[in-house]
């Protein structure tokens, strides 16, 4: 624990030593993860999670995904449906990113310049 912030609440602990919340370092996690994907620097093929967006007449970036209509509850919230729209809301310039450690630190002035880390 770190002195001086004993009773402060939550968001104020984050806000006082720069830190993200639990669910905005989940979507970061999720958002790198796919960088590594798409960059081809984890080895996977990214056909197993992932379809590229069809349209060449694209808003925003080259990199957007096509997020098929599910019924079932239980691919809602795979990891490949879920994180979808986020990616494909990020600019060009985060998502085109050659290498990783670019991505993040992109993707951090990104929501610094937004206002939020989300």
């Amino acid at each position: 624990m770190v002195r001086g912030l004993r009773d402060v609440p939550y968001d104020g602990r984050l806000k006082a030593l720069g830190l993200y919340s639990l669910q905005q370092r989940r979507v970061r996690g999720d958002l790198i993860e796919i960088c590594k994907i798409m960059t081809d620097r984890d080895k996977i093929d990214e056909c197993q999670f992932f379809i590229r967006s069809a349209s060449s007449h694209l808003r925003g970036h080259s990199l957007k995904l096509y997020k098929p209509q599910t019924t079932r509850q239980v691919w809602q919230n795979f990891f490949s449906q879920q994180i979808i729209v986020t990616w494909n809301k990020l600019p060009g310039h985060i998502v085109e990113s050659t290498l990783v450690n670019m991505f993040k630190n992109r993707l951090d002035d990104h929501w610094k310049d937004v206002g939020t880390k989300s």
